[in-house]
């Protein structure tokens, strides 16, 4: 294939996928106008169920919900159970990103609910090992504190306002959008150089227990690009299914930062860490084996 056609292929695919991509960004702006801070305030009230509420919270596709974990954690008002569940189950741009290809819409559900299951399972077993008890600081304080975190696009995360529903969203699908092309044609510079999709697997260590690991590793980067990569990786076949689960597993997005910057202990942030990232590569490999 000539460089200007696979050129064009990567930017008729990308301009396929924007007015999905802007349809579903506004919902979701809509959806976090009205109860962002609901799902804070379940998150932080829930208790036991922490865990529980927490992964479903952080399975819809908003943007900063780890962000808004990462400081109630730092303020002693989640457990790290509830923190490594909202970490595991979010996947930042992952649901958008398939949702703006109609024809993978059938892979939205068993990714969320794959995800979700082992973030509460994953949750409970840490807060029954570690036994964490939560303290009494006032909701005004956490408030205030999250107010100040910035999303993906630097927009207040608790502060909303009626101009980010229109605004946001187109920020936010030209960022991504930006991030699929540039991804979409190195994916197309790498099937033109092997020789097809179909071959495109078997350079990325398809069915390999190296490649959840390596995956898992790279999800790790706080950077809403690792998980669109991953994603459009995982769509081209490029990725096994237990390897998109341990990539997304790990990429808790711009939450690993705050939590750097806000955790008084590194120790503990480094124990979260390396939790979350065990989890996602444990969770890939055997998914990996059960699929085949």
């Amino acid at each position: 294939m000539p460089l200007a056609d696979w050129l064009a292929d990567a930017l008729k695919d990308s301009l396929h996928m924007l007015p999905f991509l802007f349809f579903i960004f506004v919902v979701i702006e809509v959806i976090e106008y009205f109860y962002s801070n609901k799902m804070t305030k379940l998150a932080k009230y829930s208790g036991k169920a922490g865990p529980l509420a927490g992964s479903l919270a952080a399975s819809f596709p908003q943007c900063g919900f780890s962000v808004i974990a990462s400081t109630l954690y730092t303020k002693k008002l989640i457990t790290k159970g509830t923190l490594l569940a909202v970490y595991l189950s979010t996947s930042d741009e992952a649901i958008p990103v398939i949702m703006s290809e109609p024809s993978k819409l059938y892979l939205v559900v068993p990714l969320l609910l794959t995800k979700i299951i082992i973030a509460i399972i994953a949750g409970y077993a840490i807060d029954f090992i570690i036994d964490q008890t939560k303290n009494n600081n006032s909701l005004n304080d956490t408030v205030e504190d999250t107010e100040a975190e910035q999303g993906c696009c630097k927009h207040h995360i608790n502060k909303p306002r009626k101009r980010d529903l229109i605004f946001h969203p187109v920020e936010h699908t030209f960022n991504v959008f930006i991030f699929i092309l540039i991804i979409t044609i190195g994916i197309n510079y790498l099937v033109f150089t092997v020789g097809g999709e179909e071959n495109l697997g078997q350079y990325f260590l398809h069915d390999s227990v190296l490649q959840p690991v390596i995956t898992a590793i790279v999800g790790l980067i706080p950077n809403c690009a690792v998980s669109i990569a991953i994603t459009l990786m995982y769509l081209k076949g490029a990725l096994g299914f237990g390897s998109v689960i341990a990539g997304l597993c790990s990429s808790a997005g711009l939450g690993i930062l705050v939590l750097f910057k806000k955790n008084d202990s590194l120790k503990d942030t480094l124990k979260i860490i390396f939790i979350l990232l065990f989890v996602s590569i444990f969770s890939g490999i055997l998914i990996q084996a059960i699929y085949n």
